[in-house]
């Protein structure tokens, strides 16, 4: 089971099977109840992190207390490599959304990968590159960006990391709660709450019972972007 879910993580995808076995053998296996702390931002990092199940959000906390998430990640994602390549303290926290499962690869194990199979190496240059250049985005968003706007590259945000597409409809599954999308947008519950039942009078979207779907998906990026 260990070796399918490496052959879906960019990060492995390119090693042959006898040597995802071996990555295999070196991962240990833990499970968080949903809310629980995974990582402490400040905390010293001595593990890298594969999701086997679930979703986990990525924050911070402002200086006025407000929580601000950078990034939810789901199955086959990773994070705590940076304090793995920087041996520094951990940038954020990250919390799980649901009951998650994790794969943990320890930071010497994985230092000693990165030796042997340079295409490790590579897709984690591939994989930190798209994450500054989605970070950029985001930044983008929170300082130019109208209310609506943020709202609006948040809903697109999670279709890309979480949602599945089919005959050009979206469905994000399991849509985080009010508080955690408004904290990707950098806005209130009750902004968040005021476009989607715009949108959904529009009839470019449906939200019902935790769930999001966008009708046609690329008229929808089209209309705001």
């Amino acid at each position: 089971m260990k070796t399918l879910l490496l052959k879906t993580i960019p990060l492995f995808s390119e090693l042959k099977d006898h040597e995802l076995q071996k990555v295999a053998e070196l991962c240990v296996l833990k499970k968080f109840r949903r809310d629980n702390l995974i990582i402490f931002e400040d905390d010293l990092g001595n593990n890298l992190f594969l999701i086997k199940s679930g979703r986990v959000k990525i924050s911070r906390i402002s200086e006025d207390g407000r929580e601000v998430i950078l990034a939810i990640l789901n199955e086959g994602d990773f994070f705590g490599e940076l304090s793995l390549i920087d041996g520094m303290t951990r940038s954020a926290n990250v919390i799980a959304l649901g009951d998650v499962e994790v794969l943990i690869l320890r930071r010497g194990d994985f230092l000693d990968l990165l030796s042997k199979y340079p295409t490790i190496a590579v897709s984690l240059v591939k994989e930190l590159a798209a994450r500054i250049r989605k970070s950029d985005s985001q930044i983008q968003s929170l300082s130019l960006m109208s209310a609506e706007g943020r709202v609006i590259t948040t809903l697109i945000r999670l279709a890309e990391d979480i949602g599945t597409i089919q005959k050009g409809e979206v469905r994000i599954t399991n849509l985080p709660c009010q508080r955690d999308l408004a904290n990707i947008a950098g806005t209130s519950r009750e902004t968040i709450s005021r476009f989607i039942k715009k949108f959904e009078r529009q009839g470019l979207l449906k939200k019902d019972k935790g769930e999001l779907i966008i009708f046609d998906y690329d008229r929808f990026k089209q209309a705001f972007l």
